[in-house]
């Protein structure tokens, strides 16, 4: 058996040939992989059509749910589905992004907030809210990608959009860190999250960490990183070992949409 892949996976996942006619597979998406590298490595190995159900940024880890074959056409069934979260927000200091890919500014002291302070932030976020997407974000503005406009040093200014938090569990605070947990709607943006509870704050805050847990009731305990998915195909004799082309470097310029998201 493969180092790493635990032997649950040997016993009850999909094999490489009934992917290729159509199936759902679970992917825990790498630190630093975009959502097309995960992707394209699947389609590598399986070789046949893989499309995922919702992007993760580069810097974010977790839950992708991916389509093959004939059920590439139920893509926008699990899009809709809500979507959990973990992760920890840095508060005393913004970023352009929300997140660490630009570098922390504008620091503030942190150290009066407290834990019941930061509860009350997070409730004011609880629910249906109208929340304003990252600049840095793959919304269209005027035609072109607002992440586009925003790296012209150009300014991007996005509508609120309704969304809807179910739960904001404040899991843990030890500053500036705050970990957290979060049930929302497809369409959420974690960053904004981070960065809009941060301004509640008044001390700034972004989100240095974010893993998807669970996409409505399917749950990265049961996903393989797609390494793993090839290493198991292997053991159970559904793929040879066979040259890949190379993979690209993951792209960390944010260009994959990160929702960060959901």
């Amino acid at each position: 058996m493969p180092i790493g892949v635990p032997l649950r996976y040997m016993q009850k996942q999909p094999t490489a040939a009934e992917l290729k006619k159509g199936g759902v597979l679970l992917v825990d998406k790498p630190y630093r992989w975009t959502s097309f590298d995960a992707i394209n490595q699947l389609k590598i190995n399986l070789r046949t059509k893989v499309g995922h159900c919702g992007t993760l940024d580069p810097l974010a880890t977790g839950l992708l749910i991916c389509c093959t074959g004939e059920m590439t056409k139920s893509i926008s069934d699990y899009q809709r589905l809500p979507k959990e979260y973990t992760g920890v927000i840095t508060l005393g200091a913004v970023t352009e992004t929300y997140d660490l890919e630009s570098q922390p500014q504008d620091e503030k002291p942190y150290q009066h907030i407290t834990e019941e302070a930061i509860k009350v932030a997070a409730l004011k976020f609880t629910g249906d809210i109208m929340q304003i997407p990252p600049g840095h974000s793959a919304i269209k503005k005027d035609g072109k990608r607002a992440y586009d406009l925003a790296r012209a040093g150009k300014e991007v200014v996005l509508e609120p959009r309704p969304v809807t938090i179910g739960e904001l569990e404040i899991t843990k605070v030890a500053l500036p860190e705050v970990h957290f947990r979060v049930m929302c709607s497809t369409g959420t943006y974690i960053r904004s999250l981070a960065h809009d509870i941060g301004q509640e704050l008044g001390c700034g805050g972004y989100l240095s960490e974010l893993r998807r847990t669970k996409i409505g009731n399917f749950s990265v305990e049961n996903a393989l990183t797609p390494p793993l998915w090839k290493e198991y195909w292997i053991e159970s004799g559904e793929l040879q070992k066979h040259p890949e082309r190379r993979r690209k470097q993951p792209d960390k310029t944010g260009a994959d949409d990160a929702q960060s998201v959901s």
